[in-house]
């Protein structure tokens, strides 16, 4: 299925949170092995992901609508993975953005609060490539994430 008239893959962009460049790399080769041409722009802790999202600080002038996805690590540095994603609960224009958390955390208050937010996915570290890619699949935004022609 293709997207809407006038909406591209680069339009239709992801969110990933992640302070570790080796889990950065791994959640962008399985993004890639799934196929998908949407464009990821990658923040390094919770309050850069927010000054993106709210477009703060340095992302004060950025173009582009708000991501098809978000994918949130838990532990990072200056704002944890709970906090942010409070804060997108919160808002009206971000609530609603698909968030799957991609965590070395196991700490149960992380597990109920994610679940409590309404997360799409909670899959732990170190990623299973396999599952991480069945989820964003199995995801159903057919128009939002657009698979590369094989």
């Amino acid at each position: 299925m293709r997207p809407p008239p006038g909406l591209y893959c680069e339009e239709l962009m992801i969110l990933l949170v992640d302070d570790n460049p080796s889990d950065v790399e791994l959640s962008l080769h399985a993004l890639r092995k799934s196929g998908l041409a949407n464009t990821v722009h990658v923040v390094r802790d919770g309050a850069e992901a927010l000054d993106y999202l709210f477009r703060r600080n340095e992302y004060a002038s950025r173009n582009g609508e708000i991501p098809v996805l978000i994918l949130l690590d838990m532990n990072l540095p200056k704002m944890d993975g709970i906090e942010v994603l409070q804060k997108i609960r919160s808002n009206p224009r971000t609530r609603e953005i698909p968030v799957i958390v991609l965590t070395s955390s196991v700490d149960e208050r992380h597990i109920s609060e994610s679940r409590r937010l309404g997360v799409t996915s909670y899959i732990l570290k170190p990623l299973d490539i396999d599952r991480f890619v069945d989820n964003v699949r199995c995801l159903g935004f057919s128009w939002m994430l657009v698979s590369r022609e094989k």
